[in-house]
């Protein structure tokens, strides 16, 4: 039996069978929902400098289906069909977009090569501390990935910076004629100030049973982890693609946010699981 506490969001027998929806050939500002579709096909159909934020989150190449039709592929078909969608990224961002693609450590300096191929202006590598499972026995336990943020023009493009400062203990409290100098006191009497963040992000967990965002999806990204970039990279009314959507996170929390969306997901079992949470979504307003 089941524990009454585990919050997990699975489809039904009849969810299952549901149809999906593909990506309409005509996109317009009121255009938001996750399609079943293939990425590079999705790239090119996709209206051109349309979206103002791209959250990528690909798979990684462990022998998954990746959209060509194989079962497989090797690390050389994994490097190529990289290229392929990334130089193609900044046919729908807008000229003042910015871009995010999550990876492990493995795929790291393939998706920088990429980016820089593509013509992107790389900003920052964030480390993200994903804390989960127990280890290997003859490794380091594998506990971080990367997520590389990266701009079409390093000039022109947005930072909300005070969206998403963060709390942080102040050791050594000053004050300035008597006052706290840019700290100030919590309820329990601890001093705190709200800091910039850094580009190792340790506050976040990966989803877990218990929680009620959590799906069956395995490499689930958190919604605080994509709420933060959506924060710090968009605007209410903004219009970002969600692409290898998953588990919906990213369409889900640009909803959440009051920004448009476009999410693509090969896996009809996933656009059916992003949909699902979607409409959980509206069902809480």
């Amino acid at each position: 039996m089941a524990s009454p506490l585990n919050k997990t969001i699975r489809l039904s027998s009849k969810e299952k069978v549901s149809e999906v929806d593909t990506l309409p050939k005509k996109i317009t500002r009121m255009t938001s929902g996750i399609f079943q579709g293939e990425i590079i096909q999705a790239l090119n159909d996709l209206q051109k400098n349309y979206f103002n934020l791209i959250i990528a989150d690909p798979p990684y190449n462990t022998g998954r289906d990746f959209g060509n039709d194989s079962d497989k592929q090797t690390e050389n078909e994994y490097r190529e069909w990289v290229k392929r969608w990334v130089g193609l990224l900044p046919r729908v961002l807008t000229s003042d977009g910015s871009l995010y693609i999550c990876c492990d450590w493995r795929q790291s300096s393939l998706y920088e090569e990429a980016l820089h191929n593509a013509g992107f202006s790389i900003l920052n590598r964030i480390t993200w501390k994903r804390d989960k499972g127990r280890g290997a026995a003859k490794n380091w336990k594998q506990n971080m990935e990367d997520i590389w943020y990266a701009v079409r023009d390093k000039k022109k493009y947005t930072f909300n910076l005070e969206e998403v400062k963060i709390p942080k203990k102040v050791i050594a409290p000053y004050k300035e004629n008597g006052k706290p100098k840019d700290w100030y006191l919590k309820s329990d009497g601890t001093a705190e100030r709200m800091t910039h963040p850094s580009n190792i992000w340790t506050d976040m967990t990966v989803p877990f049973w218990s929680m009620p965002e959590n799906t069956e999806h395995p490499t689930q990204k958190p919604e605080a982890l994509i709420e933060r970039i959506i924060r710090a990279s968009s605007n209410p009314g903004d219009k970002i693609l969600d692409l290898f959507s998953g588990s919906g996170t990213t369409s889900v929390v640009s909803k959440r946010l009051c920004r448009k969306f476009i999410g693509i997901e090969m896996n009809p079992d996933y656009v059916r699981l992003g949909v699902k949470r979607l409409q959980i979504l509206d069902k809480k307003k």
